[in-house]
Formats: C-alpha cells, sequence, structure tokens
C-alpha cells in the first residue's frame, strides 16, 4: 500500500478535490492517504504544519497552493526533504519551475486555476463558494483534472512497483487538457477549450483588480467581471460535457479496486 500525503496550503480550486481524485468510490485497496491543511492562511511559519503530516510516514507527498514560488509554500514543500514531492499550483508558479527541476520536485500547473476576486467590498463566502464551483466545474470538464489524476497515478503505481518514481513536470494549458479530456466531437472539443482558455484569462483581470487599480470604483468592476469571465467559462464546460452525453460517448476512467485505472465511452458499458 502506497502512504499518500497531501499539505494543502491556501486555496486552489483543484486543492479542494485533489485527494478525491485519486479514490472517487471510496474503495481503492493500495493507497491510504492523509490531509493537512492551513486553510486559507499561506504565510511561511503556517508550513510548520507539515510536522502533523510528517508522523504519517507518507511516501508521496503533494503540496498544493497558489502561487508556489511564495516563501509559504517554498517552506512547505522543503519540509519533506528526502520524500517524493510534487508540487500542484497554478500560472504564477512557473516562476520557479526552474527551482523545482533543480530541486527534485515534481509539478502540475493548472493554468485555468486562476485568482479569485479577493476585494472585500465584492468578496464573501457565498461569492467564494460560486466562483470556486465554476473553476472546479472548467477543470473537470476540459480534462485537467484527469491530467492531475493520471500523473498521480502513474506516480503511485511505480512507488507501488518499488521502483524510483518518475515525478511529473507538467503546465496544463488549454490544448494539454482536452488532450485528458477525450472528447469525441470537435465542437466540444472546441467548447472546452474556449472554456479552459476564458478560465485562464481570470486571473489576469482579477490581478490588475486585486493589486494595481488602487481606486474602488474602478477595482470592484473588474473583480466583478472576472467572476462573470468564470461563470461564462463554466457554462461553456457544461454545454461540451452535454455534446458529449448527446452522442453517448462521454469518456470515463474510474478506478479498480486495486487502482488499476479503466476506461468506458458507452454508457451502458462496463469499464475495461
Amino acid at each position: 500500500m502506497v502512504k499518500v500525503g497531501v499539505f494543502k496550503m491556501g486555496a486552489i480550486g483543484t486543492a479542494l478535490l485533489v485527494e478525491l481524485l485519486l479514490d472517487e468510490r471510496a474503495d481503492r485497496e493500495n493507497i491510504s492517504v492523509r490531509v493537512v491543511t492551513t486553510g486559507a492562511k499561506m504565510q511561511e511559519d503556517e508550513a510548520s504544519a507539515a510536522e502533523k503530516l510528517k508522523e504519517f510516514d507518507p511516501d508521496l507527498v503533494i503540496v498544493t497552493s497558489p502561487n508556489a514560488a511564495l516563501p509559504g509554500p517554498k517552506a512547505a514543500r522543503e519540509a519533506f526533504q528526502g520524500k517524493p514531492v510534487i508540487v500542484i499550483s497554478d500560472a504564477p508558479a512557473k516562476k520557479a519551475k526552474d527551482e523545482f527541476e533543480e530541486k527534485g520536485y515534481g509539478y502540475i500547473l493548472v493554468n485555468a486555476d486562476s485568482m479569485i476576486g479577493a476585494r472585500r467590498e465584492f468578496l464573501d463566502p457565498t461569492e467564494m463558494a460560486l466562483f470556486n464551483s465554476d473553476v472546479i466545474k472548467v477543470l473537470a470538464v476540459t480534462g485537467a483534472f484527469r491530467a492531475v489524476q493520471k500523473e498521480l497515478d502513474r506516480v503511485i503505481s511505480e512507488i507501488e512497483a518499488g521502483n524510483t518514481p518518475e515525478l511529473p513536470k507538467l503546465v496544463i494549458t488549454a490544448e494539454k487538457a482536452v488532450e485528458y479530456g477525450g472528447f469525441s466531437n470537435p465542437y466540444a472539443r472546441g467548447k472546452a477549450m474556449a472554456a479552459y482558455t476564458i478560465a485562464e484569462k481570470v486571473a489576469d483581470v482579477n490581478v490588475k483588480g486585486c493589486f494595481m487599480v488602487k481606486e474602488a470604483e474602478k477595482y470592484i468592476p473588474l473583480v466583478a467581471s472576472a467572476h462573470e469571465m468564470m461563470r461564462v467559462a463554466a457554462k461553456l464546460a457544461d454545454e461540451a460535457r452535454e455534446m458529449e452525453k448527446g452522442l453517448d460517448a462521454l469518456y470515463r476512467t474510474p478506478h479498480s479496486r486495486d487502482g488499476t485505472v479503466l476506461k468506458k465511452d458507452k454508457l451502458l458499458d462496463k469499464p475495461s
């Protein structure tokens, strides 16, 4: 059995479900998972929570955070020196790619996992939850979550076999996401690419609204527009999935009890 430790620092959409992508029916027998989180906080001193995860003695560590180039996420991954570590983060973490590779960390950077419109005049818990639900739909439908699932499953299999794992070096662009999405209909694939691309651009608008524009009458509409963009991206993703359903061609990749990834694309077929 492979022991998988997940350390969550701060909030990105992928982090909300990452451990569940590995065991969607709660019956997988070849992994044991523990999760430690610092909640929304990601200051450097929060990395001390890693000590709790070390008690589990994981065979593989997944560290999730926004902008993994920041001091807090850096301290978190460095806390697990000597273990295979995979960093899952967003587009700004690309600034740290050279460091990841130099120090032997794996990484999966999800470009469309964009930052939220974190202005107090706009963002409340309800708005936060709705934004994240839209992010999750985009990442799930387009194939980004399946890319994460596939790479983590591959590493777990290599560890289970007693091998030194080849850690991922993956930046998930729109083109890369839909490769994993398994779309049969080119129009559905186009909608999925559009959804992912719009979601990527949300970060640009929110960075401007949160950090660059100082006048409230200007930054409030900016962050509101970014959230509307993510909502539209989620609607496009939903349309893409419905098109695949209409053809009875929806691609599914469930786990078996032993962790093998099965496949099917007809609703009434058994996965194999």
